[in-house]
């Protein structure tokens, strides 16, 4: 296990550090609470042993504040054991208050330190089997069934905190909305089955499109959703103005180039896209916007014919 040692005693902080490291274990001490705090937002620990008396900030107040970070974070929650030379019942029920989960004192033979690792060892790998499970899980819940694109949802979340980032430190902001031309007609000619494997060979496309800028550098943070039903979004959160431009040149292209047979598509004769793309330089005002702009520019592409980008 990584444990984060807090001991205001050097002395103290040694010898239980080389108990600790006797038993397999990786030691990070810190000699306050305040030094236990920043370390703990600079790194994981799957265990922190914590003095409860210490100068300026106790165990108790650190605990409190560690557990406030904590709650920032989906499944956060390191095991804290409390380490004192006075077991008391006061000090005990103040440790679980503050948000502890053990209480251990300073005397205990050496075979009870270790058994107690052991019991934390087993706690934290349950705790890394759980955290990779949730995570899988939340990532199914941001995902789109069909193309495996960020669902709506999860683009509005990420979008509300891209955008307020942007407002707040004047940086640009760009969005592309991307719609399928005559794509009803696609599934009435077609059916359903193709219908859905041309949005997902279009969702891949686009997704082909925002890593390859992601890579060039083009457009660092951009990335593809699924709007809903045919239609596609895809966000810039800091490019230059003008980048938004290339990119939806890229779309329409790359998207036509999949050929893509779709003969009830006026004379293209295969799957193309309209796209509307708009960038706002600096980020300012409500974000809903930004998505009336781009849907003017694509209704503007579809009435000057489709298999086009539109751009302000």
């Amino acid at each position: 296990m990584k444990i984060l040692l807090v001991d205001d005693s050097r002395a103290i902080a040694m010898v239980t550090t080389a108990r600790l490291e006797s038993f397999g274990h990786e030691v990070k001490h810190a000699i306050n609470g305040q030094t236990a705090i920043d370390l703990f937002q600079a790194e994981r620990f799957d265990l922190i042993l914590m003095d409860i008396e210490m100068p300026g900030m106790n165990g108790f107040e650190t605990t409190t504040r560690i557990r406030s970070l904590e709650g920032h974070e989906p499944w956060a929650w390191t095991p804290i054991i409390f380490v004192t030379a006075t077991d008391s019942d006061t000090n005990l029920v103040t440790a679980i208050e503050a948000g502890g989960d053990d209480f251990i004192s300073k005397s205990s033979p050496e075979s009870v330190l270790q058994a107690k690792m052991k019991a934390m060892s087993r706690i934290a790998a349950l705790r890394s089997r759980l955290a990779l499970a949730n995570g899988k899980l939340q990532d199914q819940a941001n995902r789109d069934g069909l193309t495996g694109l960020l669902n709506r949802r999860a683009m509005d979340m990420r979008v509300d905190h891209l955008w307020e980032m942007a407002v707040q430190q004047g940086k640009p902001f760009s969005l592309l909305m991307v719609d399928v031309d005559n794509f009803k007609s696609f599934n009435d000619h077609y059916g359903h089955q193709a219908g859905d494997e041309c949005l997902c060979a279009v969702a891949a496309c686009l997704e082909k499109v925002a890593e390859q800028a992601n890579q060039d550098q083009m457009a660092p943070g951009l990335f593809a959703a699924r709007y809903g039903g045919e239609e596609f979004s895809l966000i810039i959160p800091d490019a230059a103005p003008g980048v938004h431009v290339g990119i939806a040149l890229a779309v329409v292209e790359a998207i036509a180039a999949l050929s893509i047979r779709h003969e009830w598509n006026a004379e293209w004769g295969k799957v193309t896209v309209s796209v509307g793309a708009t960038c706002m330089a600096p980020a300012s005002g409500p974000v809903h916007q930004v998505f009336r702009m781009a849907d003017d520019l694509l209704y503007k592409a579809k009435e000057s014919g489709r298999n086009r980008h539109e751009a302000n």
